[in-house]
């Protein structure tokens, strides 16, 4: 009989669409029932883990358990020490932005310092560990000189710039007294609008956050003692909190946002063009061996 190998692989790119389609099917139908159809009210827990590099994840976490009707309280756990600006003041943003809706309670881990207290500071309370470390409220930036060696070795570098400030924090030249005032003015201004976060999130006056502001970090007693912290508990004491606040009788379910899921449309892809491949290649072969078995009885 004689092999068609492009039906076959049409045959075999339909069984495997049919089978990934249901697939889905299956898993959207019960990723929509269970934001439609929970059966308790919940606190939902979104962790903050590591440096903070990009707000994208979490923001859209706390946009979506902000507008999950089930999640009546959320519990923001922190475990970071700090990160990006502008990430932190995102995510910052956002959770200014959700404590009008539901309670948000954060609770933090080994250590909240920096942006890591930045995102912290707006909840409605916040619990640490006695031996968190936490604060380090200031702002740095570090430049490297590597003239000495690079005069070591024998090079030399050619700079052709727009504008005298172009190369500020330059590697490979002295930074001017005027570029280390632009930059501690910069410097000055983000430390400031720090400063403001945490003065308005903990309702402190400003001049006495400035007095914890130098950068110096607390442990979560320390915090405490300075108003930087509510209480000192852990997680768990954190989602009880939280549970009170939102009026959830007993202990309350827990609610993680959901484990980021493969792109089964670029799974299914993938595998069909794998298997037309490994379909066509077998035909192939099936035909060369044809050629060859003639060719030997020639």
């Amino acid at each position: 009989m004689k092999k068609r190998p492009f039906a076959i692989a049409i045959v075999v790119f339909f069984v495997i669409f049919v089978f990934f389609a249901g697939i889905i099917l299956i898993m959207s139908s019960s990723r929509g029932s269970g934001q439609k159809f929970a059966l308790s009210d919940k606190v939902g827990v979104i962790e903050v883990l590591g440096t903070i590099t990009d707000s994208k994840a979490i923001v859209d976490q706390l946009i979506d358990f902000g507008q999950n009707h089930a999640v009546k309280a959320i519990v923001l756990r922190v475990d970071s020490p700090g990160g990006g600006v502008g990430p932190s003041q995102e995510i910052y943003d956002e959770v200014v932005r959700l404590t009008a809706l539901k309670p948000v309670v954060v609770s933090m881990g080994s250590v909240a310092a920096s942006g890591g207290y930045y995102i912290s500071a707006p909840a409605n309370r916040i619990f640490a560990n006695p031996g968190t470390i936490t604060g380090s409220i200031g702002v740095i930036m570090e430049f490297t000189n590597v003239i000495a060696l690079m005069d070591k070795v024998g090079l030399k570098t050619n700079v052709i710039k727009s504008g005298d400030h172009k190369d500020i924090g330059s590697s490979v030249r002295a930074m001017t007294d005027q570029e280390k005032a632009l930059l501690q003015s910069l410097i000055d201004d983000v430390h400031d609008q720090f400063v403001t976060a945490v003065s308005e999130g903990r309702h402190l006056e400003k001049d006495q956050v400035f007095k914890l502001a130098d950068g110096r970090i607390f442990t979560g007693r320390q915090a405490q003692q300075q108003g930087l912290v509510d209480e000192l508990g852990g997680l768990q004491a954190a989602i009880h909190y939280a549970g009170e606040l939102a009026g959830i009788e007993g202990t309350p379910d827990v609610l993680y946002p959901a484990e980021p899921k493969p792109d089964l449309i670029d799974y299914f892809i993938s595998r069909t063009a794998s298997e037309i491949e490994r379909v066509m290649l077998k035909t192939d072969t099936q035909g060369l061996q044809l050629l060859w078995s003639q060719r030997q009885t020639y």
